[in-house]
């Protein structure tokens, strides 16, 4: 190598020979470098996507091994332990949980990431394999619908819910339902004590939350102190204009309830439940209603008059709220309404002297449903008739037209003296028997007719008969004291007679007594030949005429007063004889 002055420092540089040995420097660097690589590369591929060497994963031997030998050993090894039952505590409760009904199971192939068994260049991960692996567990694979289904279904087994406690009414009486205190299962806790015990403990306690009743013991006492117990306490008064309405608390307390509001049990009143209770004192729908008079219990009783009031339902509860709980003496409140008084007052129907039966009078008839069905009915819508001093009965003004509307069928009248049939046949049995309760009551006759021929079930010369629109039963109440008229049925059947009974019942006014004479003028029936498809054939008999007679005297008294004489003539019952209509007629 030649050396040649530099031109600055007049030093002498070395000149090719000296670059040579740099060069060869370099090379055996490089070489050095590729020598490395490959055997970097060489230990890569020795690794491949093996386990790190000594690796466990819960307590299972896969270090060294491909991931897909690992996979196999895990999956053998865990087989067993896998869905063996856990011991579960809950509480003081001991149960099994079967890890596979809890959604849980062991995911191999994250527990084999979480090993490494994986191909990497890392040189963490090359010195891992080869200095040795760790003891890792599982990881644990969740179904989570699987997992909260079965502890929400495991909480309400074991837990209890919490029970507000409440005050109600029975009556008079105040109830009280203890609060309780509940519990339930701490879902997210419960879970991971589930999974961290999974493969491992096998004998886990799941946390339980206690959970507080939203109304507890201090509400309640509070609601019976401030509020169950002062309304309990006394009556009160509800005013309605000169109107008052007294409630105890055995009545208003089934419109009192404490419901449960934000914590709270507060007092509400029910407005439809008070309203009712008011409306049996009054008339809530506005009109008045009159007293009157009826039986219970087979005695007279006045039924008191209401006076006509109109008012919210909402101010009546609102009112009771306000005064329910005030100290007795003070519990009175004013409703807002409108109130019309009744025409007939109480008083006014106490006064009608309404005490006892003053006579009665029972009839009897032959099986027939029609009359059944018409005489029941005609006696239903009597029944109950009250009558004021110088009212008039009208029985068609109060039965009405017997039409199928008004609960009649069709039945044997008489029209033109024989028998034929319309709506209503029958009713005149109920005629009749009114007529004689009315004529032993010593009561005013204003109209009644006969029948047109006699009929033998009837007491004769004291009967009557009726027809819509044409001939009615009439009398008056010219007493000085009320009439409540009751009328009964008892149905016939095949085997037995119908039984209709009429009542009057008052304050005896008259003692009644009644004389018949004897039959005059006797007539013979005719015989009729019908060829009409309405024919029903008769066997005739014949009419007369009589007297009857009715005496009138003043309760315990001999002396007669006064006598009233009825004429009735019956004509012949005539033989009807039914034949086939003559051909084209």
């Amino acid at each position: 190598m030649t050396t040649e002055p530099d031109l600055f420092t007049g030093e002498e540089t070395p000149q090719p020979r000296e670059r040579e040995g740099g060069r060869v420097v370099l090379l055996m660097l490089l070489g050095l470098l590729v020598l490395l690589g490959a055997a970097y590369a060489g230990l890569y591929y020795l690794a491949g996507d093996k386990v790190p060497r000594g690796t466990t994963i819960s307590g299972v031997d896969v270090g060294g091994q491909s991931r897909a030998e690992a996979a196999d050993d895990l999956q053998a090894g865990l087989a067993a332990e896998e869905n063996r039952p856990m011991d579960v505590t809950v509480g003081s409760e001991e149960v099994t949980v079967v890890p596979s009904e809890a959604g849980l199971s062991v995911d191999v192939e994250a527990s084999l990431d979480q090993a490494g068994a994986a191909r990497s260049w890392s040189p963490e991960w090359l010195w891992r394999y080869f200095t040795g692996g760790e003891d890792l567990d599982a990881v644990v694979a969740v179904d989570q619908p699987a997992m909260t289904s079965y502890l929400t279904e495991l909480s309400d087994r074991l837990g209890r819910p919490a029970r507000d406690g409440s005050v109600s009414f029975d009556g008079t009486q105040v109830k009280v339902r203890q609060a309780l205190s509940g519990s339930h299962i701490d879902a997210d806790a419960a879970q991971d004590a589930l999974v961290a015990g999974y493969l491992t403990e096998r004998a886990v306690a799941l946390p339980v939350v206690d959970d507080l009743p939203d109304i507890d013991q201090a509400d309640v006492r509070a609601a019976v102190d401030d509020f169950a117990n002062p309304a309990v306490s006394a009556p009160v008064t509800l005013t309605f204009g000169n109107t008052k309405v007294v409630l105890g608390p055995a009545e208003f307390t089934s419109a009192l309830s404490l419901e449960p509001v934000d914590g709270e049990l507060v007092p509400t009143v029910d407005r439809k439940v008070i309203s009712a209770l008011v409306d049996q004192s009054i008339s809530g729908d506005g009109a008045p209603i009159d007293a009157t008079v009826e039986l219970v219990d087979g005695r007279p009783r006045v039924v008191p008059a209401k006076p006509g009031v109109t008012y919210r339902p909402a101010d009546v509860a609102a009112t009771l709220a306000r005064v329910v709980t005030r100290e007795p003496g003070k519990r009175e409140g004013k409703v807002a309404s409108s109130v019309a008084k009744p025409d007939f007052t109480t008083k006014d129907a106490r006064e009608l002297g309404i005490k006892e039966k003053v006579s009665t009078f029972t009839t009897y008839y032959p099986y027939a449903e029609y009359r059944n069905v018409n005489i029941g009915r005609a006696a239903q819508i009597v029944n109950g008739t009250v009558l004021k001093p110088g009212d008039v009965f009208s029985l068609n003004g109060i039965v009405g037209e017997r039409t199928r509307e008004n609960g009649f069928t069709e039945g044997f009248i008489i029209s033109n003296g024989i028998f034929k049939e319309d709506l209503g046949g029958g009713v005149s049995q109920m005629a009749t028997t009114t007529f004689n309760a009315m004529f032993f009551a010593g009561l005013k006759d204003i109209e009644h007719k006969p029948h047109s021929f006699y009929i033998d079930r009837y007491p004769v010369g004291r009967e009557a008969t009726v027809a819509w629109g044409a001939v009615d039963l009439r009398f008056q109440n010219d007493t000085p004291y009320g009439v409540l008229v009751e009328s009964r049925v008892t149905p016939a059947t095949p085997s037995s007679q119908g039984v209709v009974t009429v009542s009057m019942w008052s304050t005896k006014y008259w003692d009644i007594t009644s004389r018949t004479g004897e039959r005059f003028n006797l007539t013979k029936p005719a015989t009729r030949t019908l060829t009409t498809e309405d024919c029903y054939p008769n066997t005739g008999y014949g009419g007369f005429d009589i007297n009857v007679w009715r005496y009138f005297r003043k309760p315990g008294s001999d002396s007669l007063v006064r006598t009233e004489k009825f004429f009735t003539r019956y004509i012949p019952s005539d033989t009807v004889i039914c034949k086939k209509p003559p051909a084209g007629e």
